[in-house]
Formats: C-alpha cells, structure tokens, sequence
C-alpha cells in the first residue's frame, strides 16, 4: 500500500492522459480511496462516456460537467455499485439525459468494515453489460471485461482504439483490492486475475491511484502477493486453531489500526478460498487445518 502523495492533489482538475481520455478526481479521499474517486471521461470530441461517476456530491458533479463542457454525454458507465462509484449516476443523468450503462444492480448487507465502500442501493442502469458487449461513441468503443472477485458485479471497460483498460477497483497501482466476504470472493477474483494477465492491455487506468503502464508485471506480483499469503496462512494454522483476527497481527506488521478490519475480511476471503480446496476447515469462527 503506497502512502499519499504530497498535496496538492488535482481534485476537481480535467487532466488529459492520453488523446481519447481524461480523468478528474473526486474529492473523497479516506484510508480506502487514496486521494479520492478517479472518473474517467472518454471521448473523441462528438460524445463521451464517463466512466465511475464516484459519489454523489455537488462539487465533483460541477467539475464533471465542467469537463464534458457542451459536448454530449453518450453513457454513464459504472464499473460496480460500491458507494464511491456509482452514486454520481443519477444526478448526472438527470443533468444530461445519458443513460446509466454497466455493471448490473446489487443490493446487499455490506458486512466489511469500509464505510466508503457500502453498496449503493439506488443505483438503476439503463443498460446492464455483459461480459464481452460494448458501449460505442463516435471514436470510440468500451467493451465489458467481467472481473468478479471485489464484488460479484464487477466489470472493467477496454477501450478497443488506444489499448487501455479501466479497472475500477479490481486492479489499482497503490494498494491490492480489498475483498469483503460474503459478496467478494477471493476464489472468484484470483480467476479473474489470472484472466486479465492473458489480455494484452497497454495501460490501465483504475479508479483509485494512477496509471499503471507495466499492467501484466503487476498482475503477475498481486498474484504472487495473493498465493504469498494463502502460505501465510497455512504456515500459521500449521502451529494450531485460529481465529480470522488472529492472523492479522502476525501477517500485517505495522498496518494502521484502522486498516485492521479490512486486512481481517481479506484472510477471511482467503481462508474461505481454502476451504473450498479442502485445505483448512473450520469450527463456529475458528480455524484448522482440513
């Protein structure tokens, strides 16, 4: 996890990153979001997209319409429901009469402990996508790459003309994703892992940090990271029971307390993942090995 950079952040600012996309940061920093919500604007210049509207607050809606000026807003595009992402959508809507495109509604208890992260009840797409279809634009064409895994309803969106792909929040270049057991599912976001280093991405752009340029180098390191862990794990219930906390001292040394519930759920993911395997079993909240 990489601390926060120096301020001044860009928060508000329409920043070109390459000719079809530029990007403009929400001003919702937290321990969970680095320095806020990145909304990605795709177009050519005749009707763009906008990609992760992030929260529904008047600031960030203002710079977004700043940015889009008066050229048309073609789709709202929404990677998953979680509430830093999604719930722009509807006032954008109402302001620009684009349809919500994108992941498909989920509406659950979030049991993790991300309390800018709870699912965003409200969300109602025009247009869900699945896996392989696409939302075109003049100049431009985003086809949804299903990712599960952070949560059930997670998409990216590769932008077929330049070779980029927007992760929202399945692969970012500061921090591994967290995965909150019962909707994230580590066995379910490994596979979709393994799926984007088969793909032959140029850039991604994910929702929190910046720009990753080396994509499959990282994937293979998070992978590497994941089944690092999954070690971890077994090595520790190799001494005897445990409790999914009490993993957390012994395998985050020196993580900020407030990060201690997250780091707890992403153990509880891996060990459901091991359980599945058949490698560990568990008895009430305690652990063993199978």
């Amino acid at each position: 996890m990489a601390s926060l950079p120096a301020k001044p952040w860009p928060t508000g600012d329409a920043l070109q990153l390459e000719p079809l996309v530029r990007r403009v940061l929400a001003p919702n920093p937290s321990p969970y979001t680095y320095t806020g919500t990145q909304t990605y604007i795709v177009s050519a210049g005749d009707g763009c997209a906008v990609i992760d509207p992030g929260p529904a607050e008047a600031e960030h809606i203002d710079a977004l319409l700043t940015a889009v000026g008066d050229e048309p807003v073609i789709a709202i595009m929404c990677t998953h429901t979680h509430r830093d992402h999604s719930p722009a959508s509807r006032p954008l809507a109402e302001r620009t009469g684009a349809p919500i495109v994108g992941c498909a509604p989920l509406v659950m208890n979030d049991s993790g402990p991300r309390a800018d992260a709870s699912f965003d009840r409200d969300y109602a797409p025009d247009r869900v996508l699945h896996d392989g279809e696409a939302m075109s634009g003049p100049g431009w064409t985003l086809r949804a790459v299903a990712t599960p895994g952070h949560v059930s309803n997670h998409l990216c969106f590769a932008l077929e003309e330049s070779g980029a792909l927007f992760t929202g929040d399945h692969v970012m270049g500061w921090s591994t994703s967290v995965v909150v057991p019962p909707d994230g599912d580590m066995t379910d976001y490994m596979r979709s892992l393994e799926a984007l280093g088969m793909r032959e991405d140029r850039v991604y752009y994910p929702a929190h940090g910046e720009a990753v340029k080396k994509p499959q180098q990282l994937v293979r390191g998070m992978l590497g990271h994941r089944r690092q862990r999954e070690r971890q794990i077994l090595r520790h219930l190799a001494e005897g029971p445990h409790r999914a906390e009490d993993f957390v001292p012994k395998m985050y040394r020196g993580l900020d307390e407030k990060l201690h519930g997250a780091a707890r759920m992403s153990v509880l993911a891996h060990l459901i993942d091991l359980e599945r395997r058949g490698l560990v079993a568990r008895s009430d909240d305690t652990w063993q090995m199978a």
